[in-house]
């Protein structure tokens, strides 16, 4: 197995960031068929394989925060109001995905991109780890 860190700034606003580019040159370096998983070791981030553009990382982040209102309902509450929030995203939106790799290159859908989705306006720097399990033959 081999991994990386990448450093990913997402600013003080809530954010959907793509990592498709840093995931595909990461499989691309290493070649070969196996299995790339992507984790975001923090508490109030998670990893989506979605549509990107066309709107649909705006939707997402609309429809979380239908769901997950930054409002004073949260038990778990210091830092930014409706911080708890970002502690309780990561039940919907798990901080890992894994997808295959063929000849060194992601085997994603048409529309389908690997994105860092992070609600955590107090936290404008994340870490993500890439790894990639190579198959031995």
């Amino acid at each position: 197995m081999k991994s990386i860190v990448i450093d990913v700034h997402t600013g003080r606003s809530e954010v959907v960031r793509d990592l498709t580019p840093e995931c595909a040159k990461f499989a691309a370096d290493i070649g070969g068929d196996g299995l790339l998983h992507v984790f975001v070791p923090h508490a109030t981030a998670g990893i989506a394989v979605m549509e990107l553009g066309a709107r649909s990382d705006d939707d997402l982040l609309a429809a979380l925060r239908d769901l997950l209102p930054a409002d004073d309902r949260w038990r778990h509450a210091h830092g930014s109001r409706g911080h708890g929030r970002s502690h309780v995203m990561p039940a919907m939106i798990a901080p890992y995905a894994t997808v295959p790799v063929l000849d060194g290159r992601l085997t994603l859908g048409t529309w389908q991109s690997i994105a860092l989705v992070d609600l955590n306006v107090d936290n404008p720097d994340r870490q993500v780890r890439l790894s990639f399990l190579a198959d031995p033959s």
